[in-house]
């Protein structure tokens, strides 16, 4: 990726009320570029997720400088991300572990974007493709589309863009059409994090929320509690051996003990109406 590029590939930074346009060779004056974001030293291959968040999110970026902002931008917005540079250690990833979407870039060391998505789509997996990459050509975008992708965003793209299309996919990989989930009298709102039960705002924290999201939007299907330890912690995390029953005694003081069904010896579900 060119040097040219990367000076000029602006994301948005969010302020309280509104986005902040920056561009990735000017850091805030003071500090870094993104604050909290995490700093990769080129040397490790992964770089895997040391927050606890919800949906969980591979970023397929061979480029230092752009891979750590979007990481960074990601996880402020609440996803977990685990982070690789090369096609190879991505489809290795991708064989290994349940990912909620994949941002892949096509231009990718070892093994290229493309052939990373044909071996996903040869192996009957499922999960959103998200291509990012600065291949604009119409014949690029459709083979992309055409190999299996489900959307595809050219660089340099607005933060806010890439957000919406992530929440897009996110939706379309539950069934849902509609940007606000409703269900049982709670209502969640992925793009501003908002709850409501019964028409009165409840705060959960992150981590609730990371638990709650995937249960509720889908609403019957029972999810293990490896599965929810998955939506909470990322690779080389240490895991505590009750983190989900907490958060999930939490979520029934909050909104209602009849929301989440304990299925033994399974997992959790929310019923279906």
């Amino acid at each position: 990726m060119s040097r040219a590029f990367r000076q000029s590939f602006c994301l948005s930074v969010r302020s309280v009320g509104s986005p902040v346009p920056l561009r990735l060779r000017r850091p805030p004056r003071g500090g870094s570029l993104l604050t909290g974001a995490h700093c990769s030293h080129g040397n490790d291959p992964v770089q895997p997720d040391v927050h606890n968040r919800a949906m969980r999110l591979l970023l397929v970026e061979d480029d230092l400088m752009i891979g750590e902002q979007l990481l960074g931008l990601l996880r402020a917005e609440g996803y977990a991300v685990d982070w690789v540079r090369d096609g190879e250690i991505a489809d290795t990833a991708l064989q290994s572990q349940t990912y909620d979407l994949v941002l892949l870039d096509l231009g990718l060391p070892k093994r290229d974007g493309m052939s990373v998505l044909q071996a996903l789509r040869g192996r009957k997996q499922t999960v959103p493709v998200l291509i990012a990459t600065a291949r604009d050509a119409t014949a690029q975008r459709v083979a992309g589309l055409d190999a299996g992708a489900d959307d595809y965003v050219l660089k340099p793209f607005e933060l806010d863009e890439l957000l919406a299309r992530i929440r897009a996919l996110l939706r379309r990989a539950a069934g849902r059409a509609e940007p606000v989930y409703e269900h049982m009298g709670v209502s969640i709102n992925p793009a501003t994090r908002e709850v409501t039960a019964n028409g009165h705002p409840v705060t959960l924290s992150q981590r609730e929320w990371a638990v709650l999201e995937p249960l509720l939007a889908r609403p019957g299907m029972v999810l293990s509690r490896q599965q929810l330890e998955e939506k909470l912690y990322g690779w080389k995390d240490e895991i505590s051996s009750n983190a989900v029953e907490v958060y999930i005694h939490g979520l029934r003081k909050k909104l209602g003990a009849e929301l989440i069904q304990n299925v033994r010896g399974v997992g959790y579900r929310v019923p279906k109406e």
